[in-house]
């Protein structure tokens, strides 16, 4: 029976799962977002974000905690600098998983899984939502500002295409 067994071993043993776990955090917090099979993520979130919280307090300890779990002192510089600061006033929920399909060779489920704080699309799309109210109709202020560079350019037209038949004729 199989009681109370929630752990995804994600078919390797337990030293090579550890590694991979390290490897893949250490990327997440390198690169703000990676690409990975659904299984996988969902073990890197449950590896990663115990660590994030840990990193909120920045102590001696918590970065020796810290570095026992990542092994590179680059990454922990970076997760106690800049994303410590961007994650200090969330609860929890550090990282966000976002399905993309599934991979072409065998299949498997593929997603995304991001830092929620450094996901610069969503932010930009939430602004633009925002600003982008307006009437659609014939007399609105995009179509005056477009008026007047149409009649310049009407105007600097016509002398050209007056000069375009006299060309011809010259040449007679």
């Amino acid at each position: 029976m199989r009681h109370n067994k929630k752990f995804n071993h994600l078919g390797r043993t337990a030293s090579h799962r550890a590694a991979m776990l390290s490897n893949m955090a250490c990327s997440l917090i390198k690169h703000k977002r990676i690409t990975t099979t659904v299984a996988k993520a969902k073990a890197l979130k449950k590896y990663v974000e115990p660590l994030l919280t840990k990193a909120k307090e920045d102590t001696t300890h918590s970065r020796r905690v810290v570095f026992s779990n990542l092994h590179d002192k680059f990454v922990v510089t970076e997760l106690f600098k800049e994303i410590s600061v961007k994650i200090a006033d969330r609860p929890g929920g550090y990282t966000r998983i976002i399905k993309t399909g599934h991979r072409l060779g065998d299949n498997a489920e593929m997603c995304f899984i991001e830092l929620v704080d450094y996901d610069e699309n969503m932010a930009k799309e939430k602004v633009t939502k925002k600003t982008t109210r307006t009437r659609r109709s014939k007399k609105s202020g995009a179509t005056t500002e477009a008026a007047p560079v149409a009649e310049a350019s009407a105007v600097e037209e016509v002398p050209a295409a007056e000069a375009a038949p006299e060309a011809p004729k010259a040449d007679e």
